[in-house]
């Protein structure tokens, strides 16, 4: 009680002495402070359980690491079994599988409140399944966490809906410029990813809170890099046609990496159990990993070493050791890694892990960068690329290509090369392979489930406000209904007479819609007290111009149906029953007011 006072005598004096502005402003330092405390938490457990594990005698001597991921799987179900049973989200649909597309739907249909419970779950499970070999990434957790922390500071300073989504913006930011350190990258992922206005209003906040996560991760991390990459080979003119054949590449891959995602998840959906998903996943990853032993954890190693040009390091003892020294099997094996991370990462997802899609994203993309300049090396064309350099755009492409983030890939790649050098064949790379990709497949892993059910926000101001509203919101039941046996003169009097409408929907005695009367058809023969017992509602009634389908039809199909029908009513019907209508007046004036929260 002591702090609920302190709070809310905080906020008083906050409301007298500090204006919105400047405290957005405070909010998103504090914020990206936490962030950058998420992730680097979440690297140093991660770390830690990795080191302990590798100088472990048993799995280093005998080289016993493929059985790991399944322990460490494990884990994981056990502790969200007995410690972490109770649903975090219940209203998130079971199809929604990942972090990111959930954060989108709770900020779209549940106004962007998390639960606390969010702030350390990643946190503990993201560094197990990693830590023990899980083919995935750490970023996604990491957003996680410090949007959660984001969505509770907000509760608690009783900020509103529209700078809420603001504030767990900057933690993305916040998230992703600590992990790569690399700021400029972050803000435009956040613009990107949760299609925000760029304005100044939400541009220094973004970019208070990169700035603010990255001097956290220095002052724990100091001067370590996801990356320690030094640009050495310059971009030629030459190079233009490879790096065009990299970004058609990197497209390609991109749409193979999208569908076996959605693949591996479909065959796992078949397992009626979590703990038979836990089997059959590690068992898979096991196997994966003891033919390719780069697939352990996150690869960043792997893409490490191929920077160096020690691709003999990055591929590890398998069992093609003794052909190492022919180039085109090395070439082979690095095509089967880039094949089989998409794989692994999503069998790791499917069979109970926790972590994230960008870090495996680029480091599937390093060895497709690195294979493409491999093979134009030794083709014999007689031309020679930079290997350490089409890594990296290799990485770039890839990330445009799975996630549509082409200025996020750019951006992220140019910072942590340190400069603007790779800058052309960076836009050549990543234009190619975004547009191939966005022709042939619309939405991304992210936000293919969620746009399939209209649950969708965009860059596009207009559909996000359609987006936003709910149907239920502008449903009216206030119409007194007919039935079609119903005499003229009961009509005039049961209904009629107590309504203030000029519609009557005439339903039967299934409830069933069989047709609507309308005040103006029967306004010339109303008062003749002849027809009174003669004629019925069913003389009168028409077809209504169409319907809404309260389980199918969404607020843009809605929208479109009246500008179809030209109607200012349509009927409602809900599992075949007639439930009510929808006004042309007031689905506008629900609009105007829904327009007005994304504008001001």
């Amino acid at each position: 009680m002591h702090i609920k006072t302190l709070i809310k005598q905080f906020l008083i004096w906050r409301y007298k002495h500090i204006s919105q502005k400047n405290f957005v402003l405070f909010l998103s330092t504090f914020v990206g402070l936490l962030a950058g405390l998420a992730a680097v938490t979440l690297k140093n457990i991660t770390y830690f359980i990795q080191n302990t594990l590798e100088k472990g005698i048993v799995f280093s001597e005998n080289h016993l690491y493929f059985i790991l991921p399944i322990i460490g799987l494990l884990i994981v179900y056990l502790i969200k079994k007995y410690m972490f049973s109770k649903k975090l989200t219940p209203s998130v649909p079971p199809f929604i599988k990942r972090a990111v597309p959930s954060l989108l739907y709770s900020l779209l249909r549940q106004k962007g409140l998390l639960s606390y419970k969010l702030i350390y779950h990643p946190l503990i499970l993201a560094p197990l399944t990693v830590g023990f070999g899980g083919s995935v990434g750490l970023l996604g957790p990491a957003i996680t966490s410090g949007s959660a922390i984001s969505s509770n500071l907000s509760r608690l300073m009783h900020i509103d809906k529209k700078t809420r989504t603001l504030l767990i913006a900057c933690a993305t930011a916040g998230a992703v410029a600590s992990m790569f350190k690399s700021p400029i990258a972050a803000i435009v992922f956040a613009v990107e990813v949760f299609s925000l206005d760029l304005t100044f209003a939400s541009l220094l906040p973004l970019l208070i809170a990169s700035i603010s996560s990255v001097l956290t991760s220095y002052f724990f991390l100091g001067d370590e890099v996801l990356f320690n990459f030094t640009l050495t080979d310059k971009f030629t003119l030459h190079d233009t046609a490879f790096y065009i054949i990299l970004g058609i590449g990197t497209g390609v891959a991109s749409i193979y990496f999208t569908k076996i995602y959605f693949a591996v998840y479909a065959f796992f959906d078949r397992f009626k159990t979590r703990f038979s998903k836990l089997l059959v996943g590690g068992l898979a990853i096991g196997i994966m990993l003891y033919f390719i032993p780069p697939l352990y954890g996150e690869g960043l190693s792997f893409t490490k070493d191929l920077f160096d040009g020690n691709y003999l390091h990055a591929l590890g003892s398998n069992l093609f050791d003794e052909y190492l020294d022919n180039i085109w099997v090395v070439i082979v094996l690095l095509i089967g890694f880039t094949v089989f991370k998409a794989i692994a990462m999503t069998t790791t997802f499917a069979a109970g892990g926790v972590g994230g899609v960008i870090v495996p994203t680029m480091v599937m993309g390093s060895a497709l960068g690195n294979v493409v300049a491999k093979i134009v090396n030794n083709i014999g064309l007689g031309h020679q690329v930079s290997e350490s350099n089409f890594t990296l755009v290799g990485m770039a492409g890839l990330i445009a290509g799975v996630i549509h983030a082409p200025l996020t890939a750019i951006f992220l790649i140019a910072e942590i090369t340190g400069g603007y050098e790779l800058f052309l064949p960076l836009m050549i790379t990543v234009a190619i392979s975004y547009m191939i990709t966005k022709n042939y497949m619309e939405h991304t892993i992210y936000t293919k489930e969620l746009a399939e059910r209209g649950d969708l926000l965009t860059h596009d101001k207009d559909q996000n406000v359609l987006t936003s509203m709910s149907l239920d919101s502008v449903i009216e039941q206030n119409f007194i209904t007919l039935n079609p046996t119903m005499s003229l003169g009961d009509m005039l009097h049961k209904g009629v007479s107590k309504s203030n409408r000029n519609l009557f929907p005439v339903i039967n005695e299934d409830n069933v819609l069989v047709g609507i009367i309308l005040l103006d058809d029967i306004r010339s023969i109303m008062f003749d007290q002849s027809l009174y017992h003669s004629t019925s509602v069913e003389t009168f009634m028409q077809l209504p111009p169409g319907h809404i389908d309260y389980e199918k039809d969404n607020m843009r199909m809605v929208m479109q149906k009246f500008q179809d029908t030209n109607a200012w009513n349509l009927p409602v019907i809900k599992q075949g029953k007639y439930y009510g209508f929808v006004s042309k007046s007031k689905l506008l004036t629900a609009y105007r007011r829904e327009l007005l929260n994304f504008t001001h």
